[in-house]
């Protein structure tokens, strides 16, 4: 077992032997009464634009919520955050749930709302083509996402649907760390490369490199970024988890209802070393292809598609129903 899946399994066992050992993961430490909410997100994104807006506009706030909101880059750092009780509440891709699940964890982690409902990755040349083809990649090198996430799977399955085998028809190069793959491709490493955004409008920006295409149009509608909480959270917490989940659905609706000028101003404070041209020229990219969900209810045919990915990437411990893992009454609840 290799990436994440290998890190997720080794955070698991030692997450459940801890749990044995120490108090901190009794059901009772929780207090039902509780108003600040810590949550972890993966990474810092304007991906995740609806959720610094709710803070920023007072969402949480109205709703009795403080938000202790903590960045913890990397999808197992995050697991590991929420499994020993480091946070309450994780924002991390959906994926992350089910091999937790799959590792047998006696408290199993529950996605119960969306952030966002697509893949946030590019995919950026070196080279700006006159006309572009999925065609070009072909022999050619490409810097990937990290074995076993979300990104990488998206990335492999939107190569296949045009045809282009990632692991014989181009030269798939994964050697690099997450934070470092930017600063390879500006080197001079690569003929191609998957990246987030701001990353891949400020290359193209200075010249580096040039959009081409979109992962998230061509992948299709996923449970990329979801919410999620231990089940005994949730069953402990139920009016904070309601509150929290009402909260972000009216800041969702304000992003969908307000421009990407409107919302880059709000968000801006969140990424300042990033120009505010920039900021909006990824909101109003983001928006334009649906990747920010307009609610929190995470879709059943979303997280069977998510199966599907995986699967088709060989990163598929077991198949999980969507009820197993998905609490939709939740943001049902809130959207009303």
């Amino acid at each position: 077992m290799k990436g994440i899946k290998a890190k997720i399994s080794l955070l698991v066992s030692l997450v459940l032997l801890s749990c044995v050992l120490i108090s901190a993961c009794s059901k009772s430490s929780i207090s039902k009464k509780q108003t600040t909410v810590r949550v972890a997100e993966v990474t810092r994104s304007i991906f995740y634009a609806p959720q610094y807006v709710a803070i920023e506009k007072g969402f949480f706030k109205k709703e009795g919520i403080k938000v202790d909101l903590k960045t913890t880059w990397g999808g197992d750092k995050t697991m590991t955050a929420l499994l020993s009780n480091g946070t309450d509440i994780a924002l991390v891709g959906s994926e992350t749930s089910i091999y937790v699940y799959a590792q047998g964890a006696s408290d199993p982690v529950i996605n119960f709302a969306a952030l966002t409902q697509t893949d946030g990755t590019f995919l950026v040349a070196r080279k700006k083509p006159a006309v572009f083809s999925w065609e070009q990649l072909k022999g050619k090198e490409y810097l990937g996402q990290r074995k076993g996430g979300m990104p990488e799977m998206a990335g492999e399955f939107t190569l296949k649907k045009h045809g282009i085998d990632p692991h014989k028809a181009i030269k798939l190069n994964q050697s690099i760390d997450y934070a470092n793959i930017p600063n390879a491709f500006a080197a001079g490493v690569g003929d191609y490369v998957q990246l987030f955004e701001p990353q891949a409008s400020l290359f193209e920006k200075k010249g580096i490199g040039y959009i081409v295409a979109s992962f998230g149009s061509e992948s299709g509608k996923l449970p990329y970024t979801s919410y999620m909480a231990k089940q005994g959270y949730l069953k402990e917490n139920k009016d904070v988890i309601e509150r929290f989940t009402r909260a972000l659905y009216k800041a969702q609706l304000w992003v969908e209802n307000h421009s990407a000028k409107e919302t880059a101003k709000v968000i801006a404070p969140y990424f300042e070393d990033t120009p505010m041209d920039i900021i909006e020229t990824v909101v109003d990219r983001y928006k334009n292809q649906h990747s920010y969900a307009t609610s929190p209810i995470l879709e059943e045919n979303a997280w069977n598609h998510l199966l599907t990915i995986m699967q088709e990437a060989g990163e598929l411990p077991k198949k999980v129903d969507y009820k197993t893992l998905v609490n939709s009454e939740i943001a049902k609840k809130a959207v009303k």
